[in-house]
């Protein structure tokens, strides 16, 4: 007898339910080019994986949305379809339709019973309406007006409610400033409990967002709860992108009072005049301004009791973000004004204590960066190599944020034991080199490896924030800095050398990559011989390239510069007006293996192309360093008629190459 096969009407899983359709770009007015530009998200820990993104955005309130309507039939029991057996009698259809019928009644009478249940109907009819991805401008705002003449009055009474709330959210996004201001007005005296509410925190976010004149009354609802809500599942999302996407000083100032202690709170109660503003602006200094003896004391206990509180918690998630980071940076700087010095290095080493096993979740935040960096300039030995161990795990994702670079990049400038950093950070470095020539950031890592702080890669901002820790550098690190750079390039120097072995060839099409090949083979240690050979075969293949998807290196413009840089031997420097050589490069190498891989019919080929500036220094190169052979055979290269092409073409760079023939054959 044949197996039973179930036929369920049941919704599938959403993982099961196939890809969701494409969003269309929907059109809103209502943003202002300013407003679209803040719509962003937090910067995302390098603990965590890079998907799903993290943050109360607007995609994730729309997707929510977008399965509004599935969600309302969860819980209503669907009843399935007899199930076929062979030789059975089929039920009669006209039972289920009743019985059907009769859960659609009880369901329209379950919904009627609950308050504003009338209210919800409405609302939601025109909400349909309003939320509609493709609908002309003038049409939305009218739907919109409707749907807030619909709720005025009973928002507060609504909000927490998962279907009503998604309504509101909608007239906050699309609606003008007149109808974002009325629905913050009605909402006034609650937001401490919206916030913890799974559905209209979503609300709160976009409220604290798109209205700034309501934003600071907003944040002051959540005083003396700060740090409940930090730990709240909820309400710590919607803390951490107030503070660090949306909040001015002052406003960061009113999350921020509450980790200074009950005593702080007490005695600094604020009406939001413009002197009391222009101090909270100042953040913890401005709190222990004319604070002595046991009551800075008291204060300070007091944050540091806080934070602990944070670092205790670290499952709760909290201690990712940035107000926590600026609190624990405010407390670091209030040590070091601090006038005993066993003082300041006692609260120091009990602050560390306290939060070393969660320093790589900071790392990822402007504030949090800088703590981390602070901890390594004034750490010992032992402190450093705990840091070292506990982000050791998360390198690779390091090298490609901004802010978490730099923890890696003190590390490389502070710590003494090179053998330590070598083992535990450049050869994660090095390792990862294909992926990091990618983006800026990996490339910046790549760069700090050979040329810490050259002006050709890293901006004077940038420089002047790595050189932040040089001063504590200078007291507690015993090896000189030019020392431990030739020590730390020495370790990069294999691993860099054998990616441009396998990688250098492709990595050098790209422009990014072009770079970091060209700072590899002139500054890295040991034999280039490998890698000059994997960098100079791509120039043997024909000339001009058979495939127009494939340009020959030479036509590639970085490439090309790369290639000229290569035959000088170094950068050319405007102070100078000259190219600075390096040591570690011999450009004479180069040449001499470009003739032996090249040959003469491509580097002829080549002079007639788009490659005469670099033939022309290859030619340079011969003239000064090559020896008697050489020269000869590269005369013999450039015979007469050779010339008399080339006086002939039009190509670029033809009269530079031309002076370096004759130079040559003279």
């Amino acid at each position: 007898m044949p197996g039973l096969q179930s036929v369920s009407k049941k919704r599938p899983a959403v993982s099961q339910g196939g890809p969701k359709s494409k969003k269309h770009q929907s059109e809103n007015p209502s943003l202002t080019k300013l407003e679209e530009r803040k719509v962003q998200k937090r910067s995302r820990p390098v603990t965590q994986p890079i998907i799903p993104a993290s943050g109360l955005s607007d995609d994730d309130e729309d997707d929510d949305e977008d399965n509004f309507e599935e969600e309302e039939h969860e819980g209503q029991e669907i009843v399935p379809d007899e199930m076929i057996v062979d030789g059975a009698s089929i039920r009669d259809p006209n039972a289920a339709r009743e019985s059907h019928k009769v859960q659609r009644v009880l369901q329209e009478q379950r919904r009627a019973a609950k308050p504003h249940s009338q209210l919800l109907a409405d609302a939601k009819r025109v909400w349909s309406l309003a939320r509609q991805k493709s609908i002309p401008s003038a049409e939305r705002q009218k739907h919109v007006k409707e749907l807030m003449k619909v709720t005025q009055g009973k928002v507060k009474d609504i909000v927490l409610k998962h279907d009503a709330s998604r309504i509101i959210q909608t007239v906050v996004k699309y609606g003008g400033q007149k109808e974002r201001d009325q629905v913050a007005m009605e909402l006034k005296g609650h937001y401490k409990s919206l916030a913890q509410s799974k559905y209209s925190k979503f609300l709160v976010t976009k409220l604290i967002r798109l209205c700034p004149a309501h934003r600071a009354s907003i944040l002051l609802e959540f005083q003396s709860n700060v740090l409940r809500l930090l730990l709240h599942r909820e309400a710590s999302a919607v803390l951490a992108d107030s503070f660090e996407l949306y909040a001015n000083a002052y406003e960061r100032s009113i999350l921020l009072r509450d980790f200074y202690g009950k005593e702080v709170a007490l005695f600094s109660q604020t009406q939001g005049s413009e002197p009391e503003k222009a101090n909270a602006r100042k953040g913890f200094p401005g709190v222990l301004e004319g604070l002595e003896g046991e009551r800075r004391k008291r204060v300070l206990a007091a944050l540091k009791e806080n934070l602990t509180t944070i670092f205790n918690n670290s499952d709760k998630g909290a201690i990712t973000h940035a107000i926590v980071h600026r609190a624990l940076l405010e407390y670091l700087a209030a040590i070091n004004d601090t006038d005993h010095e066993s003082e300041r290095e006692k609260l120091r080493k009990e602050i560390f204590e306290s939060c070393q096993d969660v320093l790589a979740e900071m790392v990822h935040t402007k504030d949090g960066s800088r703590v981390v960096r602070d901890f390594i300039a004034y750490g010992t030995a032992k402190d450093r190599k705990q840091i070292i161990k506990v982000i050791k795990p998360h390198v690779e994702r390091m090298c490609t944020d901004d802010e978490a670079q730099l923890v890696l990049f003190t590390a490389l400038d502070v710590i003494d034991d090179t053998k330590l950093t070598a083992k535990s950070l450049v050869s994660d470095v090095t390792t990862h080199a294909p992926t990091l020539i990618n983006t800026p950031q990996g490339r910046r890592a790549l760069f700090y490896l050979l040329v810490p702080r050259s002006r050709r890669h890293f901006t004077p901002a940038q420089i002047a924030i790595i050189a932040d820790t040089d001063l504590i550098r200078s007291k507690t690190s015993k090896k000189s800095a030019v020392v431990r750079e030739g020590e730390i390039r020495a370790a990069a120097s294999e691993g860099l050398l054998k990616f441009v072995e396998d990688n250098g060839a492709e990595a050098a099409r790209d422009t990014g990559g072009s770079l970091v090949v060209l700072e590899i083979m002139l500054y890295a240690d040991g034999d280039k011989s490998s890698a000059m050979q994997s960098l100079l075969q791509p120039l043997a293949s024909i000339y001009p390239s058979e495939d127009a998807s494939k340009p020959h290196p030479i036509d590639l413009p970085h490439t090309s510069r790369m290639y000229k840089s290569l035959f000088q031997g170094g950068h050319f420097s405007h102070a100078s007006k000259s190219v600075v050589r390096s040591s570690s490069f011999s450009p004479s190498a180069f040449a001499s293996e470009f003739m032996s891989i090249v040959g003469q019919d491509l580097t002829v080929s080549m002079a007639g192309g788009e490659g005469a500036f670099i033939i022309a220094e290859f030619l340079q190169r011969i003239k000064e360093e090559g020896s008697a052979d050489e020269k000869q055979t590269v005369k013999g290269w450039f015979g007469g008629d050779v010339v008399e092409r080339l006086k002939k073409s039009e190509t670029k760079g033809r009269n530079v190459l031309l002076d370096k023939i004759n130079a040559l054959l003279l």
